[in-house]
């Protein structure tokens, strides 16, 4: 019979722990549907040795929250997986290099529009004043290239002092209203098809779209140009791709540009999908029979 892992949160990050178990029934309901037997097993447990990892079909990082905690240990990973061949989807690479957001200018020097950023080794209150004075935005977002959930995300007008900021490498934005007017969609993929798309906004008053939040999802439908910038994302990345999410928000100017293209554990949002997830079975299954 197909065995598949799916890697889960570190036990002992206690962040996730009202959370995981639900994702985790959605996705074994739909993994068992196709006739796999599914593990749950901590990411953490497999960094040091993969014996543990070998007897499976399929491993599935899906639910690997909390690897921005441990950054360090996180990459140790990906490196033991990658030398063992494990059959990771995604791609032991892919969960390397999607780990640090600093691919968004890689992506972007391949033509794909992002928001306007400042990348900085260690974000400093001189940096912000700079931002604020040469872009004119009257509201800035910083945050963290290794982060997840808004983690240490920092929204400051001008002359705030920041607070809990970021430690090691940043990124500095221009705030794009449109997540308080409209939220932020995300288009997901599975085997390269597109299968649904949710629109996740903020409550009134907040900024962060996160369900922990409060965040206000709802299933939509996408238009021309947001699946086309979905496209220009997923053929920019050159490794194969069981899954992707690709998070989009419109500028200033209305245009549609990338948040982040989600590759390594996104919520897929299988609650909201109109074919409860079977686009993801289907995907699975092909991958299997590969």
């Amino acid at each position: 019979m197909t065995r598949i892992a799916i890697l889960t949160p570190d036990p002992a990050d206690k962040s996730y722990i009202g959370r995981w178990p639900e994702v985790l029934a959605r996705l074994k309901t739909t993994l068992e549907g196709t006739g796999a037997t599914v593990t749950a097993t901590a990411w953490t447990d497999h960094v040091k040795d993969a014996a543990g990892l070998e007897p499976y079909d399929l491993i599935l990082p899906v639910i690997a929250w909390g690897y921005h905690r441990d950054h360090d240990l996180w990459l140790a990973g990906c490196e033991m997986w990658s030398h063992a061949g494990l059959p990771l989807a995604n791609p032991a690479e892919v969960l390397r290099w999607n780990s640090d957001k600093a691919y968004l200018a890689r992506l972007a020097d391949q033509g794909v529009p992002i928001p306007p950023t400042r990348w900085t080794d260690r974000v400093t209150q001189d940096q912000v004043d700079a931002a604020f004075a040469e872009t004119g935005a009257p509201v800035l977002i910083v945050k963290p290239t290794v982060s997840a959930g808004a983690f240490r995300t920092l929204r400051l007008t001008p002359g705030q002092p920041m607070t809990d900021a970021p430690e090691g490498a940043a990124m500095i934005q221009p705030y794009l209203k449109s997540i308080e007017t409209e939220g932020e969609t995300s288009l997901l993929f599975f085997g390269g098809r597109f299968s649904h798309a949710v629109n996740k906004r903020p409550v009134p008053g907040d900024f962060r779209i996160q369900m922990q939040f409060g965040g206000l999802y709802r299933t939509v439908t996408p238009d021309a140009e947001a699946m086309a910038l979905a496209e220009q994302v997923l053929a920019a990345i050159a490794e194969p791709l069981l899954y992707a999410r690709i998070d989009m928000a419109r500028d200033d100017a209305g245009a549609w540009v990338l948040m982040e293209a989600e590759l390594i554990e996104p919520d897929f949002y299988l609650d909201h999908d109109p074919a409860n997830g079977a686009g993801f079975a289907a995907a699975v299954a092909a991958r299997l029979k590969a």
